[in-house]
């Protein structure tokens, strides 16, 4: 009996099979590189990543730099369209303290903590081109088995930022 193919149930449209070719790349360069190489390939991508969004949102907010707080609303903002459930827990002009309570990748991020560099990246490239400094601290995330994500983005060298462990950005 030959079923109609396209009537199955199946869990497979393009954001999931993109987010699933995602986990495979990194899950593939995990292995075969290791992790601090993987994250240092996902790195280079976030990069250039953070800078388009950064540019976006730029165009559309019409500034040549984003404040502090055009900032915070900026790195929430884009995860939210991206679904992402991040917000922010405190903020002052030494840092900001996010909160991910969903990942965009979704479940396809456990166990790829080099997707994180993903965020590191884009947070990191987008706050140091506007404030000239960033400091990206990934200190829980759901990829390496926490229930959510907490990232501190240090905007000011100072002795807190300076034991944090972390990605140091600068303006380019």
């Amino acid at each position: 009996m030959n079923k109609d193919i396209t009537n199955l149930s199946l869990d497979l449209e393009r954001d999931v099979f993109l987010r699933e070719l995602l986990r495979q790349l990194s899950g593939t360069l995990q292995d075969l590189v290791g992790l601090n190489e993987a994250e240092g390939f996902v790195s280079i991508v976030g990069q250039k990543i953070g800078e388009s969004i950064n540019n976006d949102y730029r165009a559309a907010l019409q500034v040549k730099k984003l404040n502090r707080e055009q900032l915070s609303s900026v790195l929430v903002d884009l995860k939210q369209r991206i679904q992402g459930d991040f917000t922010i827990v405190s903020e002052d002009d030494n840092k900001l303290v996010i909160k991910g309570a969903s990942c965009p990748f979704g479940d396809k991020v456990i166990d790829r903590p080099s997707l994180c560099m993903m965020t590191s990246n884009v947070f990191g490239t987008i706050s140091a081109d506007n404030l000239g400094y960033a400091k990206v601290s990934l200190e829980k995330t759901i990829a390496s088995g926490a229930p959510s994500c907490q990232i501190v983005v240090y905007l000011t060298e100072n002795d807190e930022s300076m034991v944090a462990e972390g990605r140091e950005y600068y303006q380019h």
